[in-house]
């Protein structure tokens, strides 16, 4: 059975990092119930869930995503660009060693939420959460592993995979990607069908492929309706809480994807 790796909502949520957004009131009980229903879709696909350790102090700790890369049996863990998350990647590590290798990022910052994968192609975003020191230093780890290395700019963005994520394969065999091309050139994704989400869906540009199984987030018709006219099997979930706290439905869980 595979495996997707996720953390309880800390009560300090409305203390996350914010980058672009103004801060706004969360609901913390409906965050916890929004969480609960993303684990239950993840469990639903084929999922064993597997809760980290609670960090109640950790305001961003739900965010798991920047922690971490899984790459099959591999799991290289991340130096996320927000000093406060640091000690976040203890209690991933020593979990996550306990189902595979584990190799730590030796240098830089590097946030797991810049890191898209793309068969055995890891493009990421510079951001003001990765650097380049960051991105050189997972060159360096992920090549012995059958790993390229491939650097993103991005435009008014927080993370990579907040404007861009792989969707897998649609009904006719082919790659699709998912892109919001306002912040990231979509000509640099090798290999793929690009999907582009409207301007007043901005935030659809985030999903997350479980199983056979494409959960996206609720609210967005006019990609759901894209997606499902390309056969994708679509599992909506309410992410509302979280997108105050500019994070999405990738942010949420560690998943080896391929």
């Amino acid at each position: 059975m595979p495996l997707a790796f996720t953390r309880a909502v800390s009560p300090r949520l409305v203390d996350c990092q914010l980058t672009h957004l103004e801060r706004a009131p969360i609901d913390i009980a409906r965050a916890v119930a929004q969480h609960a229903l993303y684990e239950r879709a993840l469990a639903d696909a084929g999922f064993e869930v597997i809760r980290l350790p609670d960090l109640d102090d950790a305001p961003d700790g739900v965010f798991v995503e920047d922690t971490a890369l899984l790459l099959g049996g591999q799991a290289i863990i991340t130096r996320p660009g927000a000093p406060s998350r640091r000690g976040e990647t203890v209690s991933t590590a020593e979990v996550l060693a306990r189902y595979m290798q584990v190799h730590a990022l030796p240098a830089g910052n590097l946030d797991g939420g810049d890191v898209l994968r793309i068969g055995d192609t890891l493009y990421v975003g510079a951001s003001l959460r990765t650097d380049a020191a960051g991105i050189e230093a997972l060159r360096v780890t992920a090549a012995p592993l059958g790993f390229e290395t491939v650097a993103v700019e991005l435009h008014d963005c927080l993370h990579l995979k907040t404007c861009a994520t792989f969707a897998g394969l649609d009904g006719a065999g082919k790659p699709v990607l998912i892109v919001d091309p306002r912040h990231v050139d979509p000509g640099v994704f090798a290999g793929v069908d690009r999907l582009h989400v409207s301007h007043d869906e901005s935030a659809a540009a985030n999903a997350v492929r479980a199983g056979g199984a494409l959960l996206i987030a609720a609210g967005y018709p006019r990609l759901r309706e894209a997606l499902a006219g390309r056969g994708f099997l679509l599992v909506e979930v309410d992410t509302s809480e979280f997108r105050k706290a500019e994070a999405a439905l990738t942010c949420l869980s560690l998943i080896g994807e391929g």
